[in-house]
């Protein structure tokens, strides 16, 4: 294996986080801001681009990096190696409520492709990429699924979605569709477009949105119930707005206008 081999436990239900077990000199990388705890002898760094072994010169560390901000997510991450001479423990939490999915990239031909945000933590030499989708369709209306995450190896990834996952498996030819933003990700052999919701009444009444994905097997796909973007509307849409009475929702209230600053 090209891949640190790593042992994990998950903890919690709703709000879980994952606990990985290190070896000595074994490492872990990790998104910016997931990081929970973690024990003595572990050595924390901060690195420039996807964390993925094999050097390739600071132009390849920079265009790396570049990847990782077409995706929207931070220039750095953070490894988190055993340093010492017994096995230690670092913990990776949840941004938001739902679940981890533990992902053996070995299992899926080395390669798994995620939406942006999905990504947790990996082990050590996971290569942390971009996956362009080549129809136009997708690249216009794809919204949250025209660039996504790639992650490559055969080492252990962790994944983390919204509400509950479930896991399809598709046979040659099956056509599942989903929500755009309902989709986690999928093996590299699902063919992924975008289609029109047909009927003007459904797109404009219905209260979906006008497109979602089609996916066709074979492959296996995970689907969210519940996306971060869907959970942020409905959160914002039910704090008490500014032109409201005094006392609506005292609490709710009062919460909000200190994340905004007030």
């Amino acid at each position: 294996m090209n891949n640190h081999e790593i042992d994990y436990k998950i903890y919690g239900d709703d709000m879980q986080f994952v606990e990985v077990e290190l070896d000595p000199q074994e490492t872990v990388i990790a998104e910016a801001g997931s990081f929970m705890m973690m024990e003595d002898d572990i050595h924390m760094e901060t690195i420039f681009g996807d964390g993925a072994s094999g050097g390739g010169g600071l132009m390849g560390k920079l265009f790396s990096a570049g990847k990782r901000v077409l995706t929207g997510e931070s220039l750095f991450m953070t490894t988190f190696t055993n340093a010492g001479t017994a096995k230690r423990h670092v913990s990776f939490a949840s941004p938001y409520p739902g679940k981890i999915i533990p992902m053996d990239l070995s299992q899926y031909n080395g390669k798994i492709i995620c939406q942006k945000d999905a990504f947790l933590a990996a082990a050590k030499g996971v290569q942390v990429g971009i996956e362009f989708q080549r129809k136009i369709g997708v690249g216009f209306f794809g919204g949250e699924g025209f660039i996504m995450q790639k992650l490559e190896g055969d080492g252990m990834a962790f994944v983390h979605a919204g509400g509950t996952i479930t896991k399809k498996d598709l046979l040659p030819g099956q056509t599942l569709r989903v929500d755009t933003g309902c989709l986690v990700a999928m093996t590299s052999n699902v063919q992924y477009d975008i289609e029109f919701v047909k009927g003007v009444k459904t797109a404009l009444f219905g209260g979906e949105g006008l497109f979602f994905a089609t996916l066709r097997g074979p492959g296996s796909v995970w689907v969210q119930s519940l996306p971060f973007s869907r959970l942020a509307s409905r959160v914002f849409a039910a704090a008490p707005h500014r032109g409201g009475g005094k006392d609506e929702g005292s609490i709710a209230r009062g919460l909000f206008d200190m994340f905004n600053g007030d």
